[in-house]
């Protein structure tokens, strides 16, 4: 079993010191029982994430390119493993209203702006600040209007650390002299399988569960948010919280075709489910996904009131078709 956690904070920038070389594959290697994770300055990204099945073998489960140099140069840039900022996700109609002000970001996705536009943090190469053999932080300093319409200075850091079985991700911003948008996550993309699955390098036969989220948010024909919170019913598509099924469950429901965005036809999951907890569920994780194939299971703790999954509908066959991000 493997477990991922992740937290956010808006916490003052660390002064960190201590620093070690990459390997010679460019990438930063931490390990510890069960676990063996690689890093890159990039976006912060991480590149392979390497756990034993059910049998010992080791799996790399997350979706990744072996040359490290590519993923700046990678023209699909499908943010791989990365760090988004200082924004992330969609900025509807790439506009919008701080403290009476209007700013304009930069339309890179249809009319609206994903993960700040094309000079996001999933764009910039971060500092490597810390190192050891267990944990790696990077920081970047993100200067005003660097992102189009990203007004005042931040200070960003990441910290990405394993434990037994567990890879961890602590993500901090300071605003320091401007009030402007900020949101990070994580951008990894899941294969629990590790593509070794002779059936299908598809991941619909992963089963996830999802159960403090009886509400998602609505979003519109372009993916964007409307601000409605509508329930998920029992037995719809969308429900992952009255018990688990698999990624490809409602692959032949009416519903399937759209439900990701109708402008597109966007085919099965790119949606956020609302994380509904009391206090004595906190510690509880908010998300299982699992591989009847590997045996493997990844479960999801996190201090925050939502969780994003996405089955790749837009990576096409020349990468990508068998991954999911959480």
């Amino acid at each position: 079993m493997m477990k991922a956690l992740f937290t956010l904070s808006i916490l003052p920038l660390s002064v960190l010191s201590a620093w070690a070389p990459p390997g010679p594959d460019g990438k930063y290697t931490l390990t510890a029982p069960g676990i063996t994770a690689k890093f890159i300055p990039y976006a912060a990204c991480i590149t392979n994430l390497l756990v034993a099945d059910r049998n010992g073998t080791l799996r790399d489960v997350i979706l990744g390119y072996d040359n490290a140099t590519f993923y700046p140069v990678d023209p699909n840039h499908s943010d791989y493993g990365a760090v988004p900022g200082r924004y992330t996700n969609r900025i509807a109609n790439h506009t919008y209203v701080i403290n009476g002000t209007r700013y304009y970001t930069e339309a890179n996705d249809g009319n609206g702006t994903l993960h700040s536009g094309l000079n996001g943090w999933s764009h910039r190469v971060w500092n490597v600040s810390d190192v050891t053999a267990t944990s790696i932080t990077f920081t970047i300093r993100d200067e005003s209007n660097s992102s189009l319409g990203m007004p005042g200075l931040v200070l960003g850091t990441v910290t990405h650390s394993v434990s037994n079985n567990t890879w961890s991700t602590k993500l901090s911003a300071v605003a320091v002299d401007h009030d402007t948008p900020l949101m990070l996550t994580t951008h990894p993309y899941w294969n629990l399988d590790a593509f070794s699955n002779p059936k299908t390098d598809l991941i619909f036969n992963h089963t996830l569960s999802l159960p403090f989220s009886k509400r998602m948010l609505g979003i519109d024909p372009a993916t964007e948010c409307t601000g409605a919170i509508p329930e998920v019913p029992a037995g719809s598509i969308n429900d992952f919280w009255s018990k688990p099924k698999q990624l490809g469950a409602s692959i032949n429901d009416p519903a399937w075709v759209g439900n990701c965005g109708t402008g597109s036809g966007c085919s099965g999951y790119n949606n956020q489910w609302v994380v509904d907890r009391n206090a004595s569920e906190m510690a509880l994780p908010v998300a299982t996904l699992s591989s009847a194939y590997t045996g493997i299971k990844w479960d999801l703790y996190t201090d925050q009131p939502g969780v994003v999954v996405y089955s790749c509908f837009w990576m096409g066959g020349e990468l990508c078709l068998s991954c999911a991000t959480l």
